[in-house]
């Protein structure tokens, strides 16, 4: 675990096992994404067979470090936005059933230095209108609308 807390159960691991506790699906929406250990973990469940499909932004997926050029390798569905303003959402659903939301960008930085908060949820009440954010989001960054050459 590389939290900077003492070694066994921390935060950052009983994140990484909500992750990979999903058997059916795994939606991120996410504005940065470079922590490998994260990387890794989204991969192998992919491999697994998850349905696991990405919402970043254009801006910060192309920095150096950035995880979203290997998990399109490795046949991940990723979208990203194409306007001027941040995609700065931080949420994941697993198997529809769980939220994970907070301030935490998925960054080794995030994770080992900065003050973040996570929620998980298990309330539909709460699940629900993320989901349908996630899928509002995705049908909106379909790469069918985007515009190359906006007019003017």
């Amino acid at each position: 675990c590389p939290c900077p807390l003492p070694r066994g159960d921390c935060a950052f691991s009983r994140l990484l096992r909500r992750l990979l506790s999903a058997r059916r699906s795994l939606e991120l929406c996410l504005f940065a994404f470079s922590s490998p250990q994260l990387g890794r973990a989204v991969r192998l469940l992919h491999r697994r067979g998850v349905r696991v499909r990405v919402v970043t932004d254009a801006q910060y997926m192309a920095l150096r470090g950035s995880q979203i050029g290997l998990l399109r390798h490795a046949g991940i569905q990723v979208r990203h936005d194409q306007e001027n303003g941040f995609m700065h959402h931080k949420f994941a659903i697993v198997d529809k059933k769980m939220l994970i939301t907070g301030s935490l960008n998925w960054t080794t930085q995030a994770i080992q230095n900065n003050r973040e908060n996570i929620l998980i949820v298990e309330d539909a009440e709460y699940v629900q209108p993320y989901l349908d954010e996630f899928e509002r989001i995705w049908e909106e960054y379909n790469p069918v609308k985007y515009m190359f050459f906006p007019k003017k």
